[in-house]
């Protein structure tokens, strides 16, 4: 019996690791098709309306080369970086988690679509 519990216990752990696989695969797949409501303004490998962001997660706010908003400039002052989390809170409400940024963008809703969008960002 305990055998068959401990199998059972294996074959769970060994699901939830390929669960988990194809899920950060399928969530970057679909970041791609959430990222079309960002080309407009964000491009990889130069500036658009917006700055480039090719290698954002992870970085600091504010280092590439482009004209930020003084509101960026000063949260790039202050050591924000783009962590999943700031991004997530960022692309929630730009103007909520930045007060008189630029960005225009209202913000996306749907926590599925953020945490996409990320996965998908962490692959550029």
């Amino acid at each position: 019996m305990k055998t068959v519990t401990k199998f059972a216990a294996i074959a769970a752990i060994g699901l939830s690791v390929a669960l988990s696989a194809s899920t950060s695969a399928y969530a970057a797949e679909d970041g791609e098709k959430v990222f079309k409501k960002c080309k407009a303004c964000h491009k990889f490998g130069k500036n658009g309306l917006g700055p480039d962001l090719t290698g954002i997660v992870g970085r600091k706010a504010g280092t590439m080369e482009f004209k930020y908003s003084k509101a960026m400039v000063a949260k790039s002052e202050e050591g924000l970086v783009w962590t999943e989390e700031n991004l997530d809170a960022f692309v929630t409400k730009p103007k909520k988690f930045i007060k008189k940024t630029k960005m225009a963008f209202a913000g996306l809703k749907k926590e599925k679509d953020r945490k996409a969008l990320i996965e998908y960002l962490k692959t550029q």
